[in-house]
């Protein structure tokens, strides 16, 4: 098992004792849609992805994981880009699952439910998991899940909101570019992961120099 997917699967056990509440979290919201199913998959992207792909990070700041994490025979890149892939892991997970849920729901209510609808609805949940994983993640490694969540969760709502505000946007009108949130979004989700590593080496820097000064000092006494 290679590095990155190996800090998947801590990330799996990190959130495995939460599972119930997480699978409640799921029906609660499926539930809440249950007459809408059209929307029902983006809305499980939006709100119950994004919260469990970074639930290692919340787990983390409570438990002082940082400190496990430098103990593991991984290297610090492979840890960084084990949570991007737990994020893809969570989110394939959420769509297959959703899409399923959401043809059930839509046969049972005679919903139009065929294959441009779903390519819609799954570029759209792309595109929002892509921009939500591309801000939050860079601000949680920097400056931590318990000081930033807040603003972290608002900020890539706020941006979509804008966007559809001042352009306008609608279903209808934007058929013409959804596939290029595939793209878009992959490209995103990569330029975030190549800041979180500067950021990160930014973060780890000023601990690494104060402990090579007081090292120089004992040396020098």
């Amino acid at each position: 098992m290679n590095p990155v997917a190996r800090m998947v699967m801590l990330n799996l056990r990190t959130v495995a004792p939460y599972r119930n509440q997480g699978l409640a979290a799921f029906v609660v919201m499926a539930l809440l849609f249950v007459n809408r199913p059209v929307v029902l998959v983006p809305t499980l992207v939006l709100l119950f992805t994004t919260t469990i792909a970074a639930y290692p990070f919340n787990v983390g700041d409570k438990a002082s994981l940082q400190t496990l994490y430098a103990t593991l025979p991984l290297a610090r890149r492979a840890v960084l880009f084990g949570h991007y892939a737990w994020a893809l892991a969570c989110y394939l997970g959420t769509v297959i699952t959703g899409t399923v849920v959401a043809l059930l729901l839509a046969w049972l209510q005679s919903v139009p439910f065929g294959g441009r609808t779903i390519a819609t609805v799954l570029s759209l949940s792309w595109g929002m998991f892509a921009v939500n994983v591309a801000v939050q993640f860079p601000l949680f490694i920097r400056y931590g899940y318990t000081r930033i969540n807040l603003l972290s969760t608002v900020l890539p709502l706020a941006f979509v909101a804008t966007l559809v505000i001042r352009l306008h946007l609608s279903l209808a009108s934007v058929h013409s570019w959804l596939p290029w949130t595939w793209p878009v979004g992959a490209a995103l989700i990569v330029a975030s992961a190549a800041a979180s590593g500067a950021l990160d080496r930014r973060r780890r820097q000023p601990t690494t120099t104060a402990g090579v000064n007081r090292l120089s000092r004992q040396v020098s006494a």
